[in-house]
Order: structure tokens, then C-alpha cells, then sequence
């Protein structure tokens, strides 16, 4: 835990750079620069100060040119800063050319992220995730990292006989990666293996997604009573919790919680989580939970419904969860089908949450009890390897059993009805 305790010591500037050529995912606005330095203090940083550049193209050198890296330092040298933060995405050469002229540690926002994820991760798969994603964000920027490299290195093997420390570098990294994919594919393999088994017992897969810090995981507390720690901070929830949920007597549920999306995502780190990111293909439904609070909602919104667009299915139904209903008028907040208002802190809201997971989900159960003949003593088995059977009596009239089934076993058995 010990370069935890330094990264709480550490003061930081925070840099961005407007440019006209960058798309709007690529670009820095006050906006993002907000979620920058609240990602720092999550990472354990305290913001000294914040640059934001405007300029027609980044310099290919140095990304914001000589001048303003010339300021930076003079910035770090007065605030006592020993880390540089940018809010874009930096070339491994701009890393190290900005550290030769600023003279403190540089991190673009993925590395910041990825910092993030490492202190975050507390289950094996987790750590496995983070591990990759971190291998496939340093390879590529092996010769260019300068003192940024100790901050995601670790663990990198030693020089060997006849090549250089960098060669022998790529090739441990490489060997980790290929050991750690095969690692996270046993884990996909199980998870496989556990919905195979959901499917087959007919237990529908809900998916709680949203922007990092939207509440999803107190949503998953309330309903569940999970016990998960949901703190108001970015990234609190990275390890995927599964819960089962009662809706209704004829619908019970599994509702897995994802960790959370962020504008900028790393597309490395998409790719380790593949193994968690992948429930969202085979969710029957989603729960978008968004901030209804959020200053920047919409933009949120936004960039949430693009990844549910790459990692979803086409036609998986989205329940859009507009939480913290208790900080807004009912005014602010939109109206529709599958839209609900919620307080996952205060419950409100929770009804109306149940019923449109039940309307999302309607397969035409039916929650019954049939009373069958001694004869029928293959229905009753039938019944249990179809239905859900609640309850299961042999009497002097027959075997009365308690089940919610579907529309085909209920019409074959629909005679038997008890009234």
C-alpha cells in the first residue's frame, strides 16, 4: 500500500488542450477539465492549478509548444507540483518531451485512469483486468516513457544476456499479456458456465449500467441489500456484484451491477473488461442509471448509450433510471415509456422501478396452483423442470403444486386449475 500513501502526498497541474482538429471525444473543455481533477482526487492528487490551452493544432513535439510547456514549468516550479496531468491523450515522444522540459512526471488521462483501476480492483478478476489493460497501455509507449514508466511499470523483467533493457522490457510484457489473456478467457469460461445455468432455469439477466458515479451500485443496495460500499467518488465500484431480485411473484431476476463509464474511456481498458463488459450482451434488459442532478447529463447520456451500442445487443430493452430524483423538480426530469424517477438513497420511486422491470420483461407467466391426478405423475415432473414450482403437496385429492410457468405449460395444464 505504500505508493498509495505517496500518491496522497502528491500535488498536480492539471493541462488540456482546445484544438480545432480534434474531434469532441479528443478535445479539453472546462467541462472535462472538471472531471480531470475530480478523477485526480480519486486517484489521491491534490489540483494546484489548471492550464487550459487554445490552439488551432497540437505541436507534434512538445503538444502544446516550447512557450506553454516553458509556463508549465515555471507553473509546477511555483506550486511546488511534482506531476503534470493532461486531459488528452499524449504520444509516448510529447511524454517524454514535455518531462525533459517541465522537469516533473507527465500522465495523459488514460494513465490517470488506469491508476485509478489499479487502486480500485479487489477481486482477482479485477486485478486481472487491470493488470492487462495497464501492459497494453505501456507496451506501445515502452520507448518513449520517461519517468512515467515507474508509475506503470512494476514487476518488468531484468535485462538478458546479449539484449537491451528495453528489448528484454517488450518481451516480458509481451509473455504477461498472453499469460493474463489466457487467465481472463478461464474467467469468461466460468462465467459462460454460470449463464448456461441462469438460462437454462430461465432467470432473466438485468444489467445496472451508467456514467461513473451515478449511483448504480446504491441502486443495487437498495434493492438488493448487496452491502456494496457506495461512496460519492469516481470508479468507487469496479468489480462486478451479481444479486438475485425478487420483482414480482411470478418474476425473480438477476441483477449484476458494471462498473461505470467515463467520457474518454480508454479503449484498452474496454478491451480488458471484456470479461466483466460482456454480461451487457447477454442481459435481457438494461437499467441506464443516470444523475438526474448532473449539470452535464445529457452529454453523459450520451456517451453512455454509444458504448451500450458496442457492447449490447441491438434489441435488448433500456430502462432509463433518472436517480437522485430528490435534487431536481419533477419538472426536470422527462417523460416516456421505460423512463422512471428514483432515489436509490431514499427508496423513492422503487414501485414504479419493479413494475417497469416486470412491463420490460412481460413473457407471459402465470403464478397458479394446479391440482393433478396421481396418474399425472409426469406433468408433476415435467412442471419442475419447466416451471418455477413454489410449493409441492401430495394429498388425498392429488398433487397440488404451486408455480408460475408460461403461456405453453399453463395452456396444457390450464384444466388442472384450482380454483
Amino acid at each position: 500500500m505504500q505508493p498509495q500513501e505517496k500518491i496522497t502526498q502528491e500535488k498536480a497541474i492539471l493541462a488540456g488542450l482546445n484544438s480545432d482538429v480534434f474531434t469532441a471525444e479528443e478535445t479539453a473543455t472546462e467541462e472535462t477539465m472538471d472531471e480531470l481533477e475530480a478523477l485526480l482526487e480519486t486517484a489521491g492528487g491534490q489540483c494546484v492549478g489548471r492550464v487550459l490551452q487554445n490552439r488551432h493544432t497540437p505541436d507534434p513535439h512538445s503538444f502544446v509548444g516550447e512557450g506553454k510547456a516553458a509556463e508549465l514549468r515555471e507553473l509546477a516550479e511555483t506550486t511546488e507540483a511534482s506531476l503534470l496531468v493532461f486531459d488528452n491523450s499524449l504520444t509516448p515522444s510529447q511524454i517524454r518531451a514535455l518531462e525533459e522540459i517541465t522537469g516533473v512526471t507527465v500522465l495523459d488521462r488514460s494513465a490517470l485512469i488506469l491508476d485509478i483501476f489499479a487502486q480500485r480492483a479487489k477481486t482477482r478478476e479485477g486485478r486481472l483486468q487491470v493488470e492487462l489493460a495497464q501492459y497494453q497501455y505501456l507496451l506501445p509507449r515502452l520507448s518513449g516513457m520517461g519517468k512515467s514508466m515507474s508509475r506503470l511499470g512494476g514487476g518488468i523483467g531484468t535485462r538478458g544476456p546479449g539484449e537491451t533493457k528495453l528489448e528484454t522490457d517488450r518481451r516480458h510484457i509481451r509473455e504477461r499479456i498472453t499469460r493474463l489473456q489466457d487467465e481472463l478467457r478461464e474467467v469468461r469460461r466460468v462465467r459462460g458456465v454460470q449463464r448456461e445455468r441462469r438460462i437454462r432455469n430461465s432467470v432473466p439477466v438485468v444489467a445496472i449500467v451508467g456514467y461513473t458515479n451515478a449511483g448504480k451500485s446504491t441502486l443495487l443496495n437498495h434493492l438488493t441489500g448487496a452491502g456494496i460500499p457506495a461512496n460519492n467518488r469516481l470508479f468507487d465500484t469496479l468489480d462486478t456484484t451479481t444479486r438475485q431480485l425478487t420483482v414480482s411473484d411470478t418474476l425473480d431476476v438477476v441483477l449484476s451491477d458494471t462498473v461505470g463509464f467515463i467520457a474518454k474511456l480508454p479503449h484498452n481498458l474496454v478491451e480488458a473488461f471484456q470479461a466483466t463488459l460482456e454480461e451487457l450482451q447477454y442481459a435481457d434488459l438494461l437499467l441506464h442509471v443516470i444523475d438526474a442532478g448532473d449539470p452535464e447529463r445529457e452529454k453523459h447520456i450520451a456517451v453512455v448509450n454509444k458504448l451500450i451500442a458496442q457492447l449490447a445487443r441491438p434489441e435488448t430493452p433500456v430502462i432509463e433510471c433518472y436517480n437522485k430524483m430528490d435534487t431536481v423538480s419533477e419538472d426536470d426530469l422527462p417523460r416516456g415509456k421505460n423512463i422512471v424517477g428514483i432515489s436509490a438513497k431514499t427508496g423513492a420511486g422503487m414501485d414504479g422501478l419493479l413494475r417497469a422491470i416486470e412491463e420490460a420483461l412481460d413473457r407471459g407467466l402465470h403464478h397458479v396452483t394446479f391440482l393433478l391426478p396421481y396418474s399425472m405423475a409426469g406433468q408433476v415432473d415435467q412442471l419442475h423442470s419447466q416451471a418455477k414450482v413454489l410449493r409441492c403437496e401430495y394429498t388425498a385429492e392429488g398433487v397440488e403444486i404451486e408455480a408460475v410457468c408460461d403461456e405453453i405449460c399453463y395452456g396444457r395444464l390450464r384444466g388442472y386449475e384450482k380454483k
